[in-house]
């Protein structure tokens, strides 16, 4: 075991390489959470240790130094980093050193809990904009903390970021120097990502990562091309403004045309209050436009601040609490693949299990077989692994300095690992498929999950287990024979008693007349969503005209282009869909004329649905906008005729105010209904 010294040069030099690789070359080697582990390990040894501590060492200076290619910019008053909470229990901690220290310099009346101002912590790269006169002269990054990088030109092409502060000069001091972080919104952070793949450019691992590497172009006009953001949360000089609180001074800067992020920020007192927002924030982290690895507390009253103070490279009054590792590294032990309803084959890495995101991962997604060869990911290799909120966690990439010599390359297999037909992949589509349709098992279970959906034939109680009983035991073949299923065998299988079987029963019985529109969508043919099933009901007017229309005459239905044409012909070319629907007419099912939109304002309109409705749920929404003549998108464009946005509206609402499509609540789109 290593003797402190020794142990603490090497948590000296860890750390110092991985600052250098993560600030200075826009190139982490390792994720955040083993980098914080090296941290908190070198505090802790430091702690026990004080003799250890050195000018030199990590703990006593943020980031890295400024790369050469940039000016130096002195700050006049320095930028520090924060501490970081990972546990309820440091958060509590925090609060009551908090309280012993303001009490006892008679900040704090007896029996008051400290006030906070709560916040995002935003994943991005610090920034000091430094005006003079109401101009924007200087714009530096943090560096060290004390020098950084003249990035002036650059934070220029940033929009958000104005020119000239608003109001009167006599308004605000000579100098104002205003803190905040420049980051990049996750939907302008994939398109720049595909612009990337496009020209067969580096692809960028994460929106920090592409933020930083935008604003550190030594030519502007790269950075222009790209979309970055800012958000104000400090400030260093700024002569000598008479406010209160940090939350009145962040009111101030904003009302000086800088971007704040209001609208996220809570004054809460007390660590109660304090771990309740950092839940709220983390239930609904996943719905946010952009990054955050976690919150932060501040003391709000200034003259508190004041009296707490600062140890060597964070505030005293200050914490950052810090949600799980979205991203850790593990061992790739295999590709394998999973095959979906249509057919896609999909590789899947098998990991080493490791905590990521809040939970214990074993497998992630690796897209497609070129995204594979793109990334230059190997079994066997060290891989960086990302999960954010409920999304599927993904291989970023491989640790190309921990690669085995023994790394294996992956190969797609040729046959299908469930049914063994054929994998074949068309030249325009990166996806390879399973040729085998439903008589692949795989592809039959999830068929079965889809027709049974609310959108679809709306079978309550035909869940993934009990359909994966009913295909594994051979008694469900095709969609069509779940209509022979009696009350008495589906009470025997699992976690199925009487009543549950009867009111099953009763709900596929009833799923014998469905509209024509939600039939059409339960074959679940590619390409065909639920407004194009519609779409083509109406226009058909039955199953059999659908079924015998040549691509050409597809394509006069509305909304029809040539890929979906081309695969509605390709799945009733097929003999045992055929089968199928014969099989269903059959059973019993009889599809209903889908009712004619009626005429309205709404006709020919296209809506998109954002966050969540007072009143209504998306579905019912959307039911009303087509049954009104209008189409429900699920992505806006310059085509979308308005965005409709709840509570918590998220990046669609952002990408419609970037393009100026009408946005409305929905008491508007309740209006626009009773207009039409």
């Amino acid at each position: 075991m290593m003797q402190p010294l020794a142990r603490a040069q090497w948590l000296h030099a860890q750390i110092e390489n991985h600052n250098h690789a993560y600030y200075v070359l826009d190139a982490p080697r390792v994720s955040d959470a083993e980098y914080d582990a090296l941290m908190r390990e070198l505090l802790a040894l430091e702690s026990a240790h004080p003799e250890l501590i050195s000018p030199e060492s990590p703990t006593q200076r943020v980031g890295a130094a400024p790369l050469s290619a940039f000016g130096s910019v002195t700050h006049a008053v320095p930028m520090l980093s924060l501490g970081n909470a990972f546990e309820a229990e440091e958060v509590q901690a925090f609060d009551k050193r908090i309280a012993d220290t303001l009490s006892a310099a008679g900040k704090l009346p007896a029996g008051q809990q400290p006030e906070y101002l709560c916040e995002l912590k935003l994943d991005g790269l610090a920034i000091s904009l430094r005006y003079e006169r109401g101009l924007l002269v200087q714009a530096a990054t943090r560096g060290d903390g004390q020098t950084g990088e003249d990035v002036t030109a650059n934070i220029r092409t940033i929009k958000s970021i104005p020119l000239k502060l608003k109001g009167d000069l006599a308004d605000y001091p000579e100098v104002v120097e205003a803190r905040g972080e420049v980051f990049m919104n996750l939907a302008d952070f994939d398109s720049l990502n595909a612009m990337q793949n496009r020209r067969g450019d580096k692809v960028f691992v994460n929106p920090r990562n592409a933020a930083a590497g935008s604003l550190r172009q030594l030519d502007p006009r790269i950075t222009a091309q790209r979309r970055l953001s800012f958000f104000a949360y400090g400030w260093g000089e700024v002569g000598d403004i008479q406010r209160e609180k940090h939350s009145d001074m962040l009111d101030w800067l904003a009302s000086l045309g800088l971007p704040v992020n209001v609208s996220q920020h809570v004054v809460a007192r007390g660590a109660a209050e304090l771990l309740a927002y950092y839940a709220q924030v983390g239930a609904r982290r996943a719905l946010l436009p952009y990054d955050i690895d976690g919150v932060v507390y501040k003391v709000n009253d200034l003259s508190a601040q004041r009296a707490l103070g600062f140890v060597a490279r964070a505030p005293r009054f200050a914490i950052a609490h810090k949600f799980p590792a979205q991203e850790a590294t593990t061992t790739l032990l295999d590709i394998e693949v999973q095959v979906g309803r249509t057919g896609a084959i999909t590789p899947v890495a098998r990991l080493e299990s490791v905590f990521v995101g809040g939970v214990t991962v074993t497998n992630a997604t690796l897209h497609n077989e070129t995204e594979i060869q793109r990334k230059d990911v190997r079994i066997g290799d060290t891989v960086i692994v990302r999960r954010a909120g409920d999304v599927i966690p993904e291989v970023v990439g491989p640790v190309l300095e921990k690669r085995p010599p023994d790394a294996r390359l992956f190969v797609m297999p040729t046959a299908c690992p469930v049914c063994g037909s054929a994998i074949e992949k068309l030249e325009d589509e990166a996806i390879a498929r399973c040729t085998g349709g439903l008589f692949c098992g795989a592809q039959r279970k999830q068929s079965l999950v889809h027709a049974a959906g609310r959108k679809a034939l709306d079978i309550e109680g035909l869940g993934d287990k009990l359909v994966e009983q009913l295909v594994e035991r051979g008694r469900i073949h095709s969609l069509a024979d779940l209509f022979g299923l009696q009350v008495l065998e589906v009470a025997g299988y699992d976690r199925m008693g009487g009543k549950s079987a009867e009111n099953l029963i009763e709900a596929i019985q009833k799923a014998k007349k469905p509209t024509l529109g939600r039939l059409i969508f339960a074959l679940g043919i590619r390409h065909v969503g639920e407004t194009t099933a519609r779409d083509l009901a109406i226009h058909f007017s039955s199953l059999e005209s659908l079924m015998a229309a040549d691509v050409d005459t597809l394509l006069g239905a509305p909304d029809v282009g040539p890929a979906v044409a081309g695969s509605i012909r390709r799945f009733f070319s097929e003999p045992h869909n055929i089968e199928i629907v014969r099989a269903l007419a059959a059973q019993g099912v009889e599809p209903q004329p889908e009712a004619a939109t009626r005429s309205s304002g709404l006709s020919g309109k296209t809506f998109v649905l954002t966050g969540t409705m007072p009143v209504w749920s998306r579905d019912e929404a959307s039911a009303q906008i087509i049954a009104a003549g209008g189409k429900v998108s699920g992505s806006v464009s310059r085509k979308t005729s308005y965005v409709v946005a709840g509570v918590e509206a998220g990046s669609k609402l952002i990408k419609a105010q970037e393009l100026g499509v009408p946005v409305i609540d929905e008491d508007g789109l309740r209006a626009m209904l009773a207009e039409g």
